[in-house]
């Protein structure tokens, strides 16, 4: 199994520079305060699209060969990962056909209408995603960007920790959410070639802790009835993303549904920006376990700010 190196993340970097926006990194003195640690936020949801997601998919829509692109590319994605591929080919100029649950939250599905993209509904189970996919490529020819068990993406999405790790430095941990893996796949090549000595610890809904219990007993255990309002967050781990991070992730740790909302409105209302829930589970974790961060410098990656207003948690 070919897996991404720390070259492919700078190769992703350069290529991608003109499309991406270059986000910043914040810090909150309260929030320092209360976890007693120093945080430094990444804010993807900054990000065009509102999320990471649009590193990976701009990597992998613009390392294709004319050939491929002409026919256009497809995935299923349940929002922020649709709505990067549909932008992403906007801009190149080709088509985008994304398969979405029908129980997707309304914002993304708006959000992926409005950059052109081809829309199909499907039964919100990821058999259905799968088999509707399947048959709209074999229709169609296009190339399928899966939404992280792919090279091009993962090598996008360490992007984030390549600008994090140039505007921070000394960082002793870094974090960020897992669902799929391929943030976090990304974040711990980038991390374990600028600082072997930093810590990369993920972090997960206590409901939907899938990739907690495969990195525990070392397979891939798959995502059954997730329940968490982290609704970025609901997929199993791909294999390769599953590589990387028995490879180079420290540790992963889980978040109750409570502590996620407290994340998620501390980060509201200390910093006046808006994120999702899978956003605040690094926050989230570090609430639960403030001996474990106590002290330390950490990194970490907001990945999305794509929430529905009508509809918010606390």
């Amino acid at each position: 199994m070919l897996l991404p190196e720390f070259s492919d993340i700078l190769s992703a970097h350069e290529l991608i520079k003109p499309y991406i926006l270059r986000t910043p990194v914040l810090t909150s003195r309260s929030i320092n305060f209360l976890m007693g640690c120093e945080l430094f936020f990444k804010c993807e949801n900054f990000q065009k699209v509102g999320a990471f997601k649009f590193r990976g998919a701009s990597n992998a829509v613009f390392s294709l060969r004319d050939e491929a692109a002409i026919l256009g590319v497809g995935t299923h994605s349940s929002g922020n990962h649709a709505a990067a591929l549909a932008l992403a080919a906007k801009i190149r100029g080709i088509e985008a056909h994304i398969v979405m649950p029908s129980n997707a939250p309304a914002v993304k599905k708006i959000a992926v209408a409005g950059y052109g993209a081809h829309i199909t509904f499907c039964e919100p189970t990821l058999q259905s995603r799968e088999e509707t996919l399947k048959k709209i490529t074999e229709d169609l020819g296009l190339t399928v960007i899966h939404p992280y068990n792919n090279f091009k993406v993962i090598s996008g999405q360490g992007t984030a920790a390549l600008e994090l790790f140039e505007d921070c430095k000394e960082l002793e941990i870094m974090m960020c959410p897992v669902g799929g893996g391929g943030l976090l796949a990304g974040t711990a090549i980038a991390t374990k070639n600028l600082i072997p000595g930093c810590r990369v610890i993920a972090a997960e809904p206590r409901g939907a802790d899938d990739a907690y219990r495969s990195f525990r007993d070392g397979y891939i255990h798959p995502s059954v009835q997730p329940l968490t309002i982290a609704d970025g967050l609901l997929t199993s781990l791909g294999e390769l993303n599953f590589a990387v991070i028995q490879q180079k992730v420290d540790d992963i740790l889980t978040a109750s549904e409570e502590s996620i909302i407290a994340a998620m409105r501390m980060i509201w209302e200390r910093m006046k920006i808006i994120i999702e829930p899978s956003s605040a589970l690094p926050l989230a974790v570090i609430m639960e376990n403030r001996e474990k961060f106590a002290g330390h410098r950490i990194g970490i990656i907001l990945s999305g700010g794509n929430v529905d207003l009508s509809n918010l948690p606390f």
